[in-house]
């Protein structure tokens, strides 16, 4: 029988009494190993993180904890070789791939250890100056932000155990408040041998990191008043965790990031160069992790007189990427995670297919050292709507996310149909814009910005340095409104906010002296 990986919650670690649910390698179907919470304590996994790992964090200042958040990325730094091996088998990435998730969760640790050290020897934030309450100065006002006295519930998806993890871990445990992480089932190994390689080398206080494999369920009813919950998934179970009693009677904070449906808009009159941008960074978030990623560009939308030409050039870049077997170098693009996976995105692209047209046929690509009757993997699929008067007449195209290498020709009149398009996505993660006028690059990025948690803009004196539109920045907030969740993660120290209470502190400038001076990092 495959190996129980244990849970390690209330400072030591516990399997579960069940059977548990198999982990499978999504290319070659073999079972890897199993994962189970049944029977765990979680009121006593709860109360220890929130009593004592929370007690443990809230005693050092920032800068303790972000030396801390430093040495939890040399512990994971003398790992990567083995996550890199977990990464292949569990989710089916290629190396590349891979590193997106493992290395940018590194990345993102080391960042935030850096803004503990700027943030200094301080136990509180100062939220702006202070604020006069009448004619005497004597008597003022002053924001402040403190830790939560709660726990951090991560309830995080599939596609990115490593930096799903860390992206939230990151800046929770800066801020000095205790986590508790439920990876998705299918791809729990590698957070799990994460959480436990830190355990380990006993860098963190007992109860400032914990991890909970298997089933969610009764997380949820743990969740006290000073407690948070960020939740990275589909829209249904967003509503399920937003109408909890946890959340509507205990007022439990909540950070969602849901489904997304971003575009790619190349502006009229761009350049063959601007093109020829659109179409590598097209073809590019349709391939790395298999279009696996909350922030892969869905729509594309160009000028009317110019999809053909577009279309044409993006089909062409797909033709060349090979797909199959992660562990064969000549392979570019992996599996999806599984067969549930692999079949929504068949069911996805067949409803899809009711209103655009096939431009490039992923069926067309063979696998490479994979067998197509067991492994989970797809090609590359283009699709395209006919005319502009298609665009204005899709409903599904606007509506529904294809989870994989999916992504759909959106042919447009003029900027204002344009925007009006991408807006009927109701909300994004991310819009990304290419073009060589500036000006004009500006106000599209300020007329889509209320859509959208980031707006990308890649014109050509940029070629070389953007960091791509898919690519989250922990400088960069993560999040969108609508119906992306209306949450918002990273953002560099902003990212803190989520983790603090905000309180109002009246008194005596006397008193107000006393309170540390603010530095020019903060939170706010």
């Amino acid at each position: 029988m495959t190996e129980l990986l244990s849970n390690y919650v209330a400072g030591r670690w516990q399997a579960g009494t069940g059977a548990g649910t198999v982990l499978l390698d999504p290319v070659l179907g073999t079972e890897l190993v199993r994962v189970d919470a049944t029977g765990l304590d979680l009121a006593d996994a709860f109360a220890f993180a929130r009593e004592n790992g929370g007690a443990a964090l809230r005693a050092l200042n920032y800068q303790q904890r972000g030396q801390l958040l430093a040495q939890v990325v040399q512990v994971l730094q003398g790992q990567r070789e083995a996550y890199y091996e977990i990464a292949t088998a569990n989710s089916g990435t290629v190396k590349n791939d891979s590193a997106v998730d493992i290395d940018g969760g590194i990345f993102t640790l080391g960042q935030y250890a850096r803004m503990g050290e700027q943030l200094g020897a301080r136990h509180h934030l100062q939220d702006g100056e202070l604020a006069r309450l009448g004619k005497d100065p004597l008597f003022q006002s002053q924001h402040v932000l403190v830790p939560t006295r709660g726990v951090a519930l991560f309830i995080n998806a599939f596609n990115f155990p490593s930096w799903g993890l860390w992206e939230k871990a990151a800046p929770a445990l800066l801020s000095g408040v205790p986590v508790i992480i439920k990876p998705a089932t299918a791809t729990a190994w590698l957070t799990q041998r994460m959480v436990k390689d830190v355990v380990d080398a006993g860098v963190l206080p007992a109860g400032a990191l914990s991890v909970i494999c298997g089933s969610s369920q009764g997380l949820l009813d743990q969740l006290q008043p000073f407690d948070v919950v960020s939740f990275t998934g589909s829209a249904d179970t967003a509503e399920v965790i937003r109408s909890h009693p946890a959340v509507t009677r205990r007022s439990v904070r909540v950070n969602i990031e849901a489904d997304s449906l971003n575009s790619a808009l190349l502006l009229p009159g761009a350049s063959a160069e601007a093109v020829d941008l659109l179409v590598k960074e097209v073809a590019r978030e349709m391939t790395v992790k298999s279009g696996q990623k909350c922030t892969a560009i869905r729509r594309v939308l160009v000028p009317e007189a110019q999809a053909a030409e577009v279309a044409a050039a993006i089909s062409a870049r797909l033709a060349k990427t090979t797909v199959g077997n992660p562990r064969n170098e000549s392979v570019r693009m992996g599996a999806l995670v599984s067969r549930a996976q692999l079949q929504s995105v068949k069911e996805g692209l067949a409803l899809l297919k009711q209103e655009a047209q096939v431009l490039h046929d992923g069926a067309t690509h063979k696998l490479v050292d994979a067998d197509p009757a067991v492994a989970c993997c797809v090609g590359p699929t283009l699709l395209g709507l006919k005319d502009a008067a298609a665009s204005d007449a899709a409903k599904l195209v606007h509506e529904h996310e294809v989870f994989g290498p999916v992504a759909t020709l959106v042919p447009y009149r003029d900027s204002a149909h344009a925007f009006e398009l991408i807006r009927r996505g109701q909300g994004s993660l991310v819009t990304s814009l290419y073009g060589n006028d500036t000006g004009a690059l500006a106000c599209a990025a300020l007329e889509l910005a209320d859509s959208h948690g980031r707006v990308h803009i890649i014109s050509p004196d940029v070629a070389a340095l953007h960091t791509g539109h898919g690519n989250v920045m922990p400088q960069s907030l993560h999040g969108g409104p609508g119906r992306a969740g209306g949450g918002e993660e990273l953002g560099g120290l902003r990212a803190l906010n989520f983790y603090h209470r905000r309180a109002a502190i009246q008194a005596s400038t006397a008193v107000l002296d006393q309170l540390q001076p603010p530095t020019p990092a903060s939170a706010a």
